[in-house]
């Protein structure tokens, strides 16, 4: 068979889910036993999104190949079974820059350079380029942004002649859009929607499917109206009305609009209905939990939704694990004090540090690691999470008056996290740090053996600093214990503190690899002492 193709557009504002929609639809392709993989195309001038703050962009995305990536390629790995890299994502800056140093090398043999065809051939490349690859059966494309917008522009030309080239039958246009419901006037209204679609058309891309995001649903008249005015059929007109409970909820709400039947008809796939009985469980997991807790999760970001996307997701699915709903207490760093940390933590039965950069809310975070440690409550550190665990360890336990990260201090007098050695003489910021998928040595007989249920790991890293290996044996001596090590056993990656009852902080970001129906067992393992903390608490009180 060959690939077919289905590109996702937005329109009228952003923010509206596209990304989520084509994950959702990704997931119903596939439990039709298509093999599906997608990628994200981003309008924005940066290389990728390493170099941007969380305040501008979310969360960066790691993949196992070292890809600093868009969040929604998270979405894409939490609903497929696909694996995803560098190739899944495409911005102008990486098209410019490939096209200037093809200019440079001579390669368009003196010819003017214009964004078409040169701009869009690089673009059609990279989706000719993933179909070969992936030898997938569909490819999902995303394009990032909102119809109409000026950077967008080289995108929709793309996909427009790459539409053209593919011939009929083997390429979908679905485009999202919003619905927005006037308060004032009782009444949903169609206009925005109109006025994307004919954007959309004046660059030359009818689309087949109109996705509707909207708060309340559409009527068989407003469907009508939509599918008049917008040149869609009826049926191509799908309610995607906003979610009471999860994310999880969209591929089972498309599949009542029946939505995966349509594209695969207009794509001549002719394959069974998907069987999602798997994904109702999840959701049943999600909504009417047998037992719940609350979890604090200690960071800088706390204000912004999008920072730590992986890490929310990955508690939920630890909470899936144990059949227990958790909710996520953010606790901005800065705010926590020693004489108001206990009436601060009150009712929490887990704490949480997740990755980050740079020193502000940094003392907080190690209240709050020595708060867990020193109350026997359950503690999961990631990256940054596991550095605040070791210096406040060295401080408080060791002795080691002044210990600190040199990312923070320089001047330290007990450096316990340093730069890493191949780091000292970096200066371009973009994509240089210690990334990806790398090998974690299990050490018998430890908490995080038993756990995996294996002594072989590949976790995806982001970071420069790691823990001072000159400090090692004063650190097992006093009770910490190193429970992971890179393949080479030089670079620690797992810690924990064997006689608390879930203490285990990682150098690495385990939220990258949790799935749904696949939780990571470091956050499995994490709520479920949670669960444990919770009920010991009910009892004694």
């Amino acid at each position: 068979m060959h690939t077919k193709f289905i590109f996702v557009t937005g329109g009228v504002v952003s923010s509206l889910g596209k990304g989520l929609t084509a994950a959702a639809l990704g997931t119903l392709l596939e439990n039709r036993g298509l093999k599906v993989t997608l990628q994200k195309f981003d309008p924005y001038l940066n290389v990728d999104p390493g170099t941007m703050s969380p305040y501008q962009h979310g969360e960066v995305y790691v993949l196992d190949d070292g890809a600093e990536t868009d969040l929604d390629l998270g979405h894409y790995e939490r609903f497929t079974s696909t694996k995803l890299g560098r190739i899944n994502n495409l911005t102008s800056g990486q098209v410019y820059q490939r096209v200037l140093n093809n200019e440079r090398e001579g390669k368009y043999l003196g010819k003017t350079v214009q964004v078409i065809p040169h701009v869009t051939d690089e673009i059609k490349n990279r989706i000719r380029d993933i179909a070969e690859k992936s030898k997938a059966d569909v490819v999902i494309t995303e394009i990032g942004g909102t119809t109409g917008d000026i950077e967008g522009l080289p995108f929709l030309e793309a996909i427009r002649e790459f539409a053209l080239e593919a011939g009929h039958g083997n390429v979908v246009f679905i485009h999202v859009t919003y619905v927005p419901f006037i308060r004032a006037a009782g009444e949903l209204k169609t206009k925005p929607t109109q006025q994307s679609v004919a954007k959309l058309r004046e660059i030359g891309i009818t689309p087949h499917v109109l996705v509707c995001r909207t708060e309340r649903p559409l009527n068989k008249e407003l469907r009508q109206k939509i599918s008049l005015f917008c040149n869609v059929p009826y049926e191509g007109v799908v309610e995607e009305k906003d979610v009471d409970h999860s994310i999880y909820e969209v591929p089972l709400m498309l599949q009542r609009e029946r939505m995966d039947d349509l594209v695969c008809r207009l794509l001549r796939l002719d394959v069974p209905a998907s069987n999602m009985s798997h994904w109702q469980d999840i959701l049943r997991k999600i909504i009417a939990p047998q037992q719940r807790v609350r979890i604090g999760m200690v960071g800088k970001y706390t204000g912004l939704k999008d920072a730590y996307k992986s890490v929310d997701e990955a508690i939920g699915h630890g909470g899936i694990a144990n059949d227990c709903g958790v909710e996520i207490e953010k606790i901005e760093a800065e705010d926590l004090k020693p004489d108001e940390i206990r009436k601060q933590f009150k009712g929490l039965a887990g704490i949480l540090i997740p990755g980050g950069f740079g020193d502000r809310g940094v003392e907080g975070k190690i209240l709050a690691a020595r708060y867990a440690r020193e109350h026997g409550l359950p503690y999961l550190g990631l990256c940054l999470g596991m550095q605040i665990a070791t210096i406040e360890f060295g401080r408080h336990v060791l002795g080691l008056e002044g210990a600190h990260s040199t990312e923070f201090n320089k001047e330290s007098p007990h450096p316990v996290i340093a730069l890493l050695e191949e780091q000292e003489n970096v200066t371009n910021l973009g994509g240089t740090m210690r990334l990806g998928a790398q090998e974690v040595d299990i050490e018998v007989g430890s908490l995080a053996a038993r756990l995996y249920g294996a002594f072989v790991v590949h976790e995806r890293h982001r970071h420069r600093y790691e823990f001072n290996n000159a400090y090692r044996e004063r650190y097992v001596n006093g009770g910490f214990r190193f429970s992971g090590t890179s393949a080479e056993g030089q670079l620690v990656e797992l810690i924990e503190i064997p006689e608390h009852p879930f203490f285990v902080a990682c150098q690495f970001h385990p939220e990258f690899h949790s799935k749904p129906n696949a939780p990571h067992p470091l956050f499995r393992g994490f709520i479920a002492a949670a669960l444990a903390w919770s009920q010991r608490a009910d009892t004694a009180g």
